[in-house]
């Protein structure tokens, strides 16, 4: 049978429609999968030729390829993976995806995540720029700058617009806490799918609950932390991984944690975002409505059963 330009594609769609479905996501999502790896399939000049020629917007304007999906496939074409496949297949890995990054090996991407705990390419943008890439021997400045404009590019922006997200544009760490307050509750009374995470997990147990779920037009992905500091801190059941695709440039990523310090502590809040946190529960913080949801949430998760023991390498 003769191979098409976008078989590899194709066919990678098609492991993400079928994925999705087999984790209980919504049927829309499953079927807008389909119909992409469809056009994909049925489709005479290689995506590669389109992108380059007009960059994801000429992708978006294929039949059944919104924003959302031009991303995926961009991802598939330019660096060979999509970490959506990789998140569904229990394969995410930090320090591979910023090994990916030129100028980064698998060693420095190993320090990296484990001495600063960066798990994003945003937070590598971040720690690039605000200093703390340069306390680990290896970034130089001629390094540091070359990793400055490789992400810029593959994050969708320019280095002068890194902080040029609207907060409007952002969900509300209301909705997120709430995506995390469903996890944890679904997690803890069995009802969703198991996953069997490549890291840290050599028996290959299918422990990892992975929830999909939507608020406002906007799709959830939350699943528990798997890198090697909530291993190490033993937090692999409180921390949880919240990713969100909207119709933006990028997938948004948070990480949910109970924080244990300060006027916040026992509370559920959002890494990176704790001042909007202080901010939603108010001044009495045990009585507002979110508290309630929140420590509830926080309660189940601190009732759980021990997880199967792992060995961190």
């Amino acid at each position: 049978m003769t191979r098409r330009p976008n078989d590899d594609i194709a066919n990678r769609l098609e492991e993400i429609a079928a994925l999705l479905e087999a984790q209980g996501a919504n049927p829309f999502r499953v079927r807008a999968y389909r119909r992409a790896a469809a056009t994909l399939g049925q489709l005479a000049v290689p995506a590669a030729q389109i992108l380059a020629a007009h960059g994801t917007g000429g992708l978006d304007r294929l039949p059944g390829i919104g924003s959302r999906l031009a991303r995926t496939i961009r991802d598939i074409v330019v660096h060979g993976y999509s970490p959506v496949l990789e998140r569904l297949r229990g394969e995410s890995d930090a320090v591979r995806l910023f090994a990916s990054v030129p100028g980064i090996g698998a060693r420095l991407a190993a320090r990296v995540h484990e001495e600063l705990g960066l798990d994003t390419l945003q937070q590598l943008e971040a720690a690039a720029h605000d200093g703390r890439l340069e306390q680990i021997a290896g970034f130089g400045p001629k390094r540091l700058t070359g990793i400055r404009n490789t992400l810029a590019l593959r994050l969708g922006r320019v280095a002068k617009d890194r902080h040029s997200d609207d907060d409007h544009t952002l969900p509300p760490v209301a909705e997120l806490l709430d995506v995390d307050r469903e996890y944890l509750k679904k997690a803890r009374a069995g009802e969703l799918r198991l996953i069997a995470p490549r890291r840290f997990n050599p028996e290959q147990t299918a422990w990892l609950p992975i929830l999909h779920t939507e608020r406002a037009g906007r799709h959830y992905t939350a699943l528990f932390s798997n890198t090697a500091r909530a291993h190490h801190l033993g937090k692999t059941h409180d921390w949880v991984v919240v990713y969100c695709e909207d119709d933006g440039p990028r997938e948004h990523q948070w990480t949910t944690i109970t924080s244990t310090f300060g006027p916040l502590r026992g509370r559920r809040i959002v890494r990176g975002r704790e001042a909007e946190c202080a901010a939603l529960y108010g001044g009495s913080p045990d009585h507002s409505p979110a508290a309630a949801i929140i420590n509830a949430s926080t309660a189940s998760a601190n009732a759980r059963p021990e997880e199967p023991h792992t060995t961190v390498r």
